[in-house]
């Protein structure tokens, strides 16, 4: 692991097998739904030496959604939730890394689901590097975000009979990043 961050400046992509793109979101008010996207792709610049510099875009399959029951898939790919015909991708583009302290960025971006737009901050933790078998520098990263999926017109609901929705407002998404440089 090289201990200065100016070593990392570089461009990099996402390794898919080692990254997961997940989300946490409340069900019937009483426990918790967690899930993940299985096809996306990214890519990023970092910046070691002056991480305000750097940039990333990410791109989700949608349709790619996965909480383990088929059925439960099938309505969050409909309109009621992502509506993945008309809209199949969830995208992410960077447009500005401010560093926190020790290891710590927010990274701010431009978030798109079902067509709508809107800025969000995500913390992140770096979370080291490190030359994998195949001669490959990879760096870490983790960090979630909680956001407010009326915000981005996912409004489908049911009314519980006792009180309360079936589905809470506030989904976390959860980001353990691992990204593979490129050869220069």
């Amino acid at each position: 692991m090289t201990a200065d961050l100016s070593d990392l400046t570089g461009d990099y992509v996402l390794d898919p097998a080692h990254t997961r793109i997940g989300f946490v979101a409340r069900h019937a008010m009483v426990t918790k739904v967690r899930g993940a996207f299985t096809e996306f792709e990214g890519a990023a610049h970092l910046d070691g030496s002056d991480p305000t510099r750097s940039s990333a875009r990410v791109t989700i399959q949608a349709g790619s959604i996965d909480t383990g029951v088929a059925q439960r898939d099938q309505h969050l790919r409909t309109n009621d939730f992502l509506d993945v015909p008309d809209f199949p991708t969830i995208t992410f583009a960077v447009t500005a890394v401010e560093p926190r302290g020790d290891g710590e960025y927010r990274v701010t971006g431009d978030l798109t689901i079902k067509g709508t737009t809107r800025p969000v901050s995500i913390d992140f933790e770096y979370t080291g590097n490190a030359v994998d078998p195949m001669g490959n520098l990879r760096v870490g990263l983790e960090g979630s975000v909680t956001i407010n999926r009326k915000d981005f017109g996912v409004t489908w609901n049911a009314a519980l009979e006792g009180g309360g929705v079936l589905v809470g407002e506030k989904v976390v998404l959860e980001f353990d990043i691992s990204a593979v440089r490129q050869n220069e």
